[in-house]
């Protein structure tokens, strides 16, 4: 490579750092992407996260569905085989890694190396002996899987979410250290497949950022599914017979333990990058960058993106903040990023979607609001495919703005979508009541809320005035 010097350079190929650097390259900019290998461009989203879980969650469901359907008659025996599952995922990840990959972006005109980056001044990193300056530079690393200290986890096969996809065997007992999303997901899933799935959680409900009403009946169907969920419980040790030790509100369990799944939080990538030299400070804590709002480091021609901005760790989050530095660095006004319009789905059966602004946080910034319900136990599409548990919440202003809300359904991440669209561009649930859904479409529940919202507006003095109008016009 003879060129050194560019307009952008860009460390990390995942969601955030490949729409940046796509974007630039492809507007002419000369782009410098930097990754550590040719597996790791995709970033997490494509090597451990979002895709291969979705593909295996594919699996687990077609698992459960051809046993459920024994009630009508036909029946399935046999058990799954994990390294045919396994097969399947990673063929989904191949298909994908087709048009991402070193070689495919360097036909584009894009300049990619492979291997460690380092600092050495404010403006300029090397890779190996070479050293390349850019006019602004990208942190978009990511993040890693926390790890976890345990005694005795030598007694045990232990993965999280960057192995659990070479994973060779069925476990008879699976256990899950945490209830976030990666580990509700997957738990749901190794059930689904024939595992004894048990999860472990230290709070009292999983899923700390979602609704308790949304929550509730997740643990319903998780549990009528036979998991084992545990509340208030830490793990404690693992004895030489394999057995986890587990404390819950200072009484000790046994669990049984062919594998253990540790999903306890994400860790910045954000070592060995020698940030000092580029002048761009850590907090207190030393585990995050100090990030303004317009996810400027310390040193401002240093923008962060995705995980490493220390947020949300989302795809489509990473994808937010591109747009945003993209954006200002193509004007004079510049634009703080906020995470109001942001949503997100944890893909369980039935699926949790929740977006715009919530409750809580509504309340902190004293803003009115009013949170309406609407279950899904009247709607017809819910009543013909029997899930009659849903639920819908929506948080509304006074005149009917929506503001944000929640959904557990199936396939509720796509019901959402047109609420999402809405609360972008301030609409309110008026507008959803005017338009016309086919029949029995399962999105026939955003209207049959807004239905209901608009019919509280029929008081006794307006079906007065109505009267009067019907015997004057009708």
């Amino acid at each position: 490579m003879g060129n050194k010097t560019f307009d952008i350079i860009v460390i990390g190929a995942g969601s955030g750092g490949l729409n940046i650097a796509v974007f630039a390259n492809r507007i002419g900019l000369s782009t410098l992407l930097i990754d550590k290998s040719d597996k790791n461009i995709g970033g997490d989203c494509l090597n451990f996260g979002c895709v291969p879980s979705k593909a295996l969650i594919h699996v687990a469901r077609a698992a459960r569905a051809g046993r459920n359907l024994e009630k009508f008659g036909l029946k399935s025996t046999g058990v799954v085989d994990i390294r045919s599952v396994m097969a399947y995922v990673k063929s989904r990840q191949d298909i994908i890694r087709e048009h991402e990959n070193a070689n495919w972006f360097r036909k584009s005109g894009m300049s990619v190396i492979l291997g460690e980056a380092k600092f050495v001044s404010q403006n300029r990193v090397s890779v190996g002996d070479v050293v390349y300056e850019g006019k602004h530079i990208v942190l978009a690393t990511g993040s890693r899987p926390r790890a976890i200290s345990l005694p005795g986890i030598e007694h045990a096969r232990v993965f999280n979410n960057e192995s659990i996809f070479d994973i060779d065997f069925l476990p008879k007992n699976l256990v899950i250290i945490g209830g976030g999303p990666i580990g509700i997901e997957l738990g749901q899933a190794f059930q689904r497949l024939g595992s004894q799935v048990t999860i472990l959680e230290r709070g009292e409900k999983f899923l700390p950022k979602e609704d308790k009403d949304i929550t509730d009946i997740l643990y319903k169907r998780m549990v009528s599914e036979g998991i084992n969920v545990l509340f208030h419980a830490q793990a404690k040790n693992i004895r030489e017979n394999g057995k986890l030790a587990v404390d819950i509100l200072g009484r000790e369990q046994l669990l049984p333990l062919d594998a253990l799944f540790v999903g306890i939080g994400r860790q910045l990538n954000i070592e060995g990058l020698d940030l000092d030299k580029a002048n761009i400070e850590l907090e207190e804590s030393g585990q995050k960058l100090k990030v303004d709002r317009y996810l400027r480091t310390t040193n401002k021609n240093i923008v962060v993106c995705g995980d490493v901005a220390g947020q949300y760790q989302f795809t489509h989050a990473a994808e937010l903040h591109a747009g945003v530095i993209i954006r200002n660095w193509f004007s004079p006004f510049k634009k703080k990023l906020s995470n109001d319009n942001l949503s997100w789905v944890t893909y369980t059966d039935p699926e949790i979607a929740t977006f715009g602004i919530s409750a809580d946080e509504l309340k902190k910034r004293g803003i009115f609001y009013e949170t309406i319900a609407e279950s899904f136990s009247h709607d017809d599409r819910a009543i013909t495919d029997d899930y009659r548990d849903g639920l819908l919440k929506i948080n509304i202003s006074k005149k009917g703005k929506i503001l944000g809300g929640t959904m557990i359904a199936p396939h509720a991440g796509e019901l959402v979508q047109e609420l999402i669209f809405a609360q972008t561009h301030d609409m309110s649930l008026s507008d959803i009541f005017a338009k016309i859904y086919p029949y029995p479409t399962a999105a026939r529940i955003n209207k049959r809320t807004a239905q209901n919202y608009q019919g509280r507006k029929l008081d006794p003095r307006s079906k007065k005035l109505l009267h009067m109008l019907f015997r004057i016009f009708g």
